[in-house]
């Protein structure tokens, strides 16, 4: 398995909640998390999908991901 990380505008736990649909749908639940704390706001993905999915779905929910 793979982590893909991304840069990522989502700031606190109803951002979170926004995005969740997208990414259980994109990527499968339990298959990412978002690092809130860090300045960056550092999404990590799980799992061995194409980063432009991850990155599609969390655009589709109103936020930025740039792949680091």
């Amino acid at each position: 398995m793979e982590n893909v990380q991304f840069k990522t505008n989502i700031k606190c736990g109803g951002c979170i909640e926004k995005v969740k649909p997208e990414l259980d749908s994109a990527v499968g639940a339990g298959n990412w998390r978002v690092d809130i704390s860090s300045p960056e706001k550092i999404l990590t993905i799980d799992t061995n999908i194409e980063p432009t999915k991850a990155k599609a779905a969390v655009e589709k929910a109103g936020f930025t991901a740039e792949q680091l």
